[in-house]
């Protein structure tokens, strides 16, 4: 898998910068959104919050604004592509192989007692204490990185998991903006079979990593959604994702955006519901906060779609249109940035950080080769 490297003016690096927070932490907050009703029937969601539904953050997990899982494993993405062109650098070049290996870091904070039990190779996001939380991380991830083989397109873990757990985590491929479209589905969907074996769960994951892209290049929303389903055509497996994502765009045909529009699209069991719940969420938006409400009020996986949506909406709009209360209160806002800024400062700048000549000590200390 080779790319080329790219050249970035002043004003792009801002750009991208604003870009790769609003997606990470508009993930984030879709997620803790999304935690607090997860799961609860749209009655049941009214019931407590009142007639238009959740408006806020509501408890979960002993606190508001918590994160869940889909979170936790987006941020281990982002490190296991830090740690991939920082590896190219020093001659090793395989993505799946680095992110595989993240994952399994995240898995490892599921088990231990605390991040007192990590080496230094392991970097510092697994010395982060509050990434220790369990947070209800399906068993298709559990199972699937609960040893160190690693599943491929060719022989994937879970063959039979399409529930929204991989897709959860793939917005961070679809940052990596110089790269072709088709290589980002590719490598998004071959991560996916590290623990998403069945088509669903791996080609979902590559469809969305490439509308993420797409509005991550500031390209229009129906452009980068025509794209991924020029590129799902061609995979083996495809139709469930291809009809769900054609759903979503004939849903905004319908009436106006709301709760039943939602819920008509299915309940985000599936990730090829949850990309679809998520796409139309975005494309209905009338802005950030509209979209994520939209995404999170309906009787189902309430946190995979809201994460979901929070990515697309923080990609295509940058950080500065997150509702700044959202922003200062959801939880590991200040990991969440900082990862956010490595990455930027990684794509944009790595090869300054830790080529041949004067090598960066501190950079590999936090992403070592």
């Amino acid at each position: 898998m080779t790319t080329a490297r790219r050249t970035w003016g002043r004003a792009e690096q801002q750009d991208f910068r604003s870009r790769v927070r609003g997606c990470l932490l508009g993930g984030a907050i879709g997620d803790a959104l999304g935690a607090g009703v997860a799961d609860a029937s749209l009655a049941e969601i009214r019931a407590v919050h009142g007639p238009q539904g959740a408006a806020d953050f509501a408890p979960a997990h002993g606190r508001r604004g918590a994160v869940t899982d889909d979170t936790q494993m987006t941020l281990f993405t982002v490190d296991g592509l830090i740690r991939a062109q920082v590896r190219r650098d020093g001659g090793r070049w395989h993505p799946p192989t680095d992110v595989h290996a993240a994952y399994r870091r995240w898995y490892a904070t599921q088990k231990d007692w605390g991040p007192d039990e990590r080496k230094a190779e392991d970097g510092w996001l697994a010395r982060e204490e509050w990434l220790y939380a369990q947070r209800g991380a399906p068993r298709s991830c559990l199972r699937g990185l609960a040893d160190d083989r690693m599943g491929t397109l060719q022989q994937p873990r879970n063959p039979e998991a399409k529930d929204p757990g991989a897709v959860v985590r793939s917005a961070p491929f679809g940052l990596l903006v110089g790269w072709e479209p088709q290589l980002v589905f590719q490598l998004a969907a071959e991560c996916a079979t590290q623990t998403h074996g069945h088509p669903t769960g791996y080609l979902a994951a590559g469809a969305y990593a490439v509308v993420v892209h797409g509005l991550a290049r500031g390209d229009a929303p129906e452009e980068a959604v025509a794209r991924a389903l020029e590129i799902l055509a061609g995979r083996p497996g495809h139709e469930e994702t291809t009809a769900a994502v054609r759903a979503a765009l004939d849903a905004r045909e319908g009436p106006d955006p709301g709760p039943e529009q939602v819920e008509g699209l299915g309940t985000g069991g599936t990730a090829a519901e949850a990309v679809a719940l998520a796409l139309y969420c975005a494309l209905a938006a009338t802005d950030v906060r509209h979209g994520l409400l939209l995404a999170v009020n309906h009787g189902g996986a309430s946190d995979a779609t809201g994460s979901l949506c929070g990515g697309l909406l923080g990609a295509q709009h940058g950080e500065t249109s997150l509702p700044p209360a959202w922003v200062a209160e959801v939880e590991g806002r200040g990991t969440i940035l900082q990862l956010a800024d490595d990455f930027a400062l990684e794509m944009t700048l790595g090869p300054a950080l830790h080529g041949e000549t004067a090598p960066n000590e501190s950079w590999l200390l936090r992403y070592p080769r």
